[in-house]
């Protein structure tokens, strides 16, 4: 992608013309909306966090004339009731979920996008359901793999080392010696997040989501985010998922890629994403003769850099041609 490139805008405001709440087993409600073409090819869109939620800017990837674009709030996360709840909340339910939906819409199959933890499961749905998805547009690839997870809770300091500390300076002594293991810091977040009293579990989860915030653009917008809205679910349930290894074995998705290396597939990397670095995508992209893969030159993690916006809008634009022809 050249950097002197036009950005591509988002696709205009739209409203769902469909939306519900899907009961699931146990106590999950699971909230669920329909915007763009009721006739028009089906995409499905996943969340990061996990716990993050989705928004309605999120519709906006896609262009309402042509597809139909399906999103909902993962297992406690957004809309979706009990918020913050892990209960029953691995990534098979997340899967069976999915299939849950699309039987109740009545889609064959149908377009995966996601971003991040939703890249992982998209390609964790996409191995369990090869013959359900048309193809996937992927952003900042995660693969839940132990090294991923560790980058996360202490490889950050690195690049970002005043967020680090303000991030474990939350739940450890200042000026803690030696520097704590991921794990150390993992299960000292993981004791204040599942605590019932909201003066411990609120800032905790604050100061998680302010870390995670803070290192995601490759330039904060002005004003920036506080870690406030949906701080809890996104930091309760990335925390849960963290410290089970994202229910997956690890390099699942490498190891059964030849059940969707035939789809075609789309992936957009910021070059400067510090959440979600480079390398791994480029180990996917690697093991994925065919893909079409753009490095965005002047990006970080979040999907909503112009930069990274642009290119996936471009990407779904160019997954029309690809899926009509």
């Amino acid at each position: 992608m050249d950097a002197a490139r036009a950005v591509r805008d988002f696709f205009p405001r739209i409203e769902p013309f469909d939306q519900g709440v899907l009961d699931l087993d146990g106590p999950h409600r699971m909230y669920w909306e329909q915007s763009g073409n009721p006739k028009g090819l089906p995409v499905l869109f996943l969340h990061g966090g996990p716990g993050a939620g989705a928004s309605p800017a999120h519709r906006r990837f896609f262009d309402p004339a042509f597809y139909r674009i399906v999103i909902f709030d993962q297992r406690g996360a957004g809309r979706s009731a009990p918020y913050a709840e892990i209960r029953d909340n691995t990534t098979r339910h997340l899967i069976a979920d999915i299939e849950q939906l699309r039987r109740h819409l009545g889609i064959g199959r149908w377009l995966v996008f996601g971003g991040s933890w939703g890249a992982l499961l998209a390609l964790s749905y996409g191995i369990e359901h090869p013959d359900r998805c048309l193809g996937f547009v992927l952003r900042g690839v995660f693969l839940g793999r132990n090294s991923e997870i560790e980058w996360f809770m202490s490889g950050l300091r690195a690049v970002f080392p005043e967020a680090w500390r303000a991030f474990a300076g939350h739940v450890l002594p200042n000026g803690a010696v030696p520097l704590p293991a991921a794990g150390d810091l993992l299960a000292a977040y993981r004791r204040r997040l599942m605590d019932s009293d909201p003066t411990v579990h609120l800032p905790a989860a604050r100061a998680w989501s302010r870390y995670e915030t803070g290192c995601s653009y490759l330039v904060p917008p002005p004003g920036g985010e506080d870690g406030a809205a949906g701080a809890l679910a996104l930091a309760r349930i990335e925390s849960h998922y963290f410290a089970h290894r994202m229910f997956l074995p690890d390099n699942h998705i490498l190891a059964n890629l030849d059940r969707i290396r035939n789809l075609p597939a789309s992936i957009v990397q910021g070059r400067y994403d510090m959440v979600c670095p480079a390398v791994t995508a480029d180990e996917l992209v690697r093991a994925w003769p065919g893909v079409r893969y753009v490095v965005v030159p002047d990006a970080g993690h979040s999907a909503m850099e112009p930069p990274i916006r642009s290119a996936l809008i471009e990407a779904t634009e160019a997954m029309k041609e690809q899926l009509v022809s």
